[in-house]
């Protein structure tokens, strides 16, 4: 007998069961299985989609990105109540049964959005039982998840045919841009195509994803929804026949970014402009350099480190491309030279104006030797970095410390890759590129010699942006050595055909430095143009050597081109300046005194007496002979008494008009001065 007491233990006990039901068989929302992602550039223009690892084209329905009409119209064709039911919506259930019954088959199946997700969450064959299942799921469902948080799951899984999986994957693949901006036909064919996705794919079945667009917009004018002329331009309008590509671009750089964080949508913080400029400039040098040729590059913006655009490799098609080449440790040849005299610099061992002995000398049993394989006599350290001059490199990196040295970058985020010894320390040939760095290290270091000397960690992820320009960074060295390498390397010789940024109108000023590795295998040239670091390495992925191809021939007019395009794009991050700093100078602690004895000038080249050569050779024009004495300051150089020429770097130079005998003569900022007597030839005598 059924009495009061009765009834509230078996309700009780039925709630009990329904919650422990709930609790111990929980909806499979995990099931909803890994998201694709899409990477966009920092303005929000799609670079590169990335699908599930099971190939699929599943995006996150993100309500913010998809049209907002499209999400009014799908209410109101699959579940008008969906904002008011609890998962179920049992009068439009009823009427479901009673019109199927009526017409002898399956008119409508009455599932609601959230019953539709629980299906998808775990699919099975469409039955009373399943429905039973549908209904309960979509019960819980509902007590775990907001309705937005629904319908973003139910917009996540819709099948579109294929392995289109979800609104905004449909939107790119059929219509060829993001959900966010939907015209009525576009509406009205992703709400037809998941009710049978395969039955009408425009790509196969054109006509029959017609027939069904129609439909649901002659059901959305029934509804108040679509106007008359609105269900006639769906009407006009064609239906795409085929699927498009994802975005594919900036493959290398838009893979790092997506790495660098949550597997999400990631707005990177490449421009899209300058990659596109990078990636046609890097393809058109490595087809003029050869068939196996590769180049890299990477340029990144100094006061937030974001890097602006990054080319891995020149094409995919060519020899190693699908290796990201600037996170390859290579040699870096000459390019570390501007941190070693800067760290020189920090300790008062040396200034810009320091002379130093260019003059052949033994470290142990380490002898180097200029690219050249001449030397210059004493030369001023700025004129010996410009000139890229080894043996000074090396003095210099023997009074820093190579141990020293190396863990100073080690701690700015480059750390050397040191091999050819047991101990694999650090040496001498640290200064000439005797260990392995990648481009982005290189980034890294220029980016800091940019920064007034302070080194911070690249970034791929515009809002990582602000947190790094907040950060403090550790410093690589003073503000004031990095303005005077800067200064330095602005003044280096221009590469053939290209004339200082400073007597150039609107031509960036650009710092630079380029570098070989030891048997021409890798060619770099990197530098502060304005507030952006850029490095470029060209050579063969797989390390061959490239007989004569040099830093200077190769990186640096790429280098250059990358800085006037990097100029064009980004104009709105900065005009192209040089950082100066206010602080005071370090003093030198007798530098000068160290590497050059105060004398009075003395005369290394021309010697006394000497008989030069000033003829064509080899069919060429000569070369200017190169002005190179030891004294007290810097040397002032007369030719029979007319001031000497300079060339871009301020070296005196001397360019013979005609043969015949020459005096020449170095005097001193203390008026002291010696001169030599030289014979001049141009042709038999």
């Amino acid at each position: 007998m059924l009495t009061p007491r009765r009834i509230v233990i078996a309700i009780a006990a039925l709630f009990a069961a329904v919650v422990l039901a709930d609790h111990v068989l929980p909806p499979p929302l995990e099931r909803a299985g890994e998201i694709s992602a899409l990477v966009t550039d920092r303005e929000g223009k799609p670079l590169r989609a990335f699908p599930t690892d099971d190939g699929r084209w599943r995006f996150r329905g993100d309500l913010d990105k998809i049209d907002p009409e499209f999400i009014e119209a799908l209410i109101r064709v699959e579940d008008k109540r969906f904002y008011s039911h609890r998962g179920t919506d049992w009068a439009g259930l009823m009427r479901a049964v009673v019109d199927s019954a009526r017409a002898g088959r399956v008119v409508s199946g009455g599932s609601t959005i959230t019953m539709q997700t629980a299906r998808m969450l775990e699919p099975r064959d469409r039955n009373v039982g399943s429905k039973i299942i549908e209904i309960a799921r979509a019960w819980q469902i509902e007590r775990r998840l907001s309705k937005d948080e629904i319908l973003e799951l139910y917009l996540t899984l819709t099948p579109y045919g294929g392995n289109l999986e979800g609104v905004r994957a449909a939107s790119w693949s059929y219509f060829g841009h993001e959900a966010d901006r939907l015209s009525d036909d576009e509406i009205a064919l992703l709400i037809a195509l998941p009710q049978s996705p395969e039955v009408r794919r425009p790509d196969r079945r054109p006509e029959q994803a017609r027939k069904a667009r129609y439909w649901v917009a002659t059901k959305l004018n029934r509804y108040g929804v679509f106007s008359d002329a609105d269900v006639e331009e769906v009407m006009l309008s064609s239906v795409p026949t085929r699927r498009r590509d994802f975005p594919m671009r900036a493959w290398h750089g838009t893979e790092k970014a997506l790495s660098s964080g949550p597997r999400e949508d990631v707005q990177s913080t490449l421009d899209a402009g300058l990659q596109s400029e990078l990636e046609a400039i890097a393809l058109r040098k490595a087809e003029a350099e050869g068939t196996d040729v590769q180049v890299s590059a990477i340029v990144v913006h100094i006061p937030t480190r974001g890097v602006r655009a990054l080319v891995g490799s020149a094409s995919r098609d060519r020899a190693g491309g699908w290796l990201d080449l600037t996170a390859q440790a290579r040699s870096p040849g000459s390019t570390l030279k501007p941190f070693v005299y800067a760290m020189a610099f920090d300790d008062g061992q040396a200034a810009p104006d320091t002379r130093i002995a260019d003059l052949p000398k033994r470290f142990a049993s380490y002898q180097p030797e200029n690219f050249d394989r001449l030397f210059r006599g004493d030369v001023r350290v700025s004129d010996a970095l410009q000139h890229s001059l080894n043996v000074p490199a090396v003095l210099m990196l023997d009074r820093v410390g190579p141990e020293r040295f190396a863990a100073q970058l080690a701690l700015a985020g480059a750390r050397p890759r040191i091999s050819g010894s047991a101990s694999h320390e650090a040496g001498l040939a640290l200064a000439l590129g005797g260990a392995g760095l990648t481009a982005r290290e290189l980034a890294v270091l220029y980016s800091a010699l940019g920064d007034e000397g302070v080194a911070k960690p690249l970034v791929w992820r515009a809002d990582g942006e602000t947190a790094s320009f907040e950060r403090t960074g550790r410093r690589l060295v003073s503000a004031e050595s990095a303005s005077d390498i800067i200064r330095i390397l602005q003044n280096g010789p221009m590469p053939e055909g290209r004339m200082p940024g400073r007597l150039t109108e609107g031509a960036p000023q650009v710092a630079f430095k380029t570098g070989t590795s030891y048997g021409f295998r890798d060619s770099w040239a990197a530098g502060v143009s304005g507030e952006h670091a850029i490095v470029v390495w060209v050579g063969r992925a797989d390390g061959a050597p490239r007989p004569g191809k040099t830093g200077r021939t190769t990186a640096l007019p790429i280098l250059f081109e990358i800085a006037d395009r990097t100029a064009h794009h980004l104009r709105d991050e900065g005009e192209a300046r040089t950082r100066l700093t206010t602080q005071s100078k370090i003093e030198t602690r007798g530098a000068l005194h160290d590497f050059s004895p105060a004398a009075p000038p003395e005369i290394l080249f021309p010697p006394a007496n000497a008989e030069l050569w000033a003829g064509s050779v080899d069919a060429s024009s000569a070369r200017p002979f190169v002005l190179a004495g030891r004294g007290e300051g810097k040397l002032s150089w007369y030719i029979d008494g007319s001031p000497a020429e300079t060339d871009d770097a301020g070296a005196p130079i001397w360019r013979p008009s005609q043969a015949g005998f020459y005096t020449v003569t170095a005097v001193d900022g203390s008026g002291r001065s010696s001169l030599v007597r030289v014979r001049v030839l141009t042709g038999p005598s």
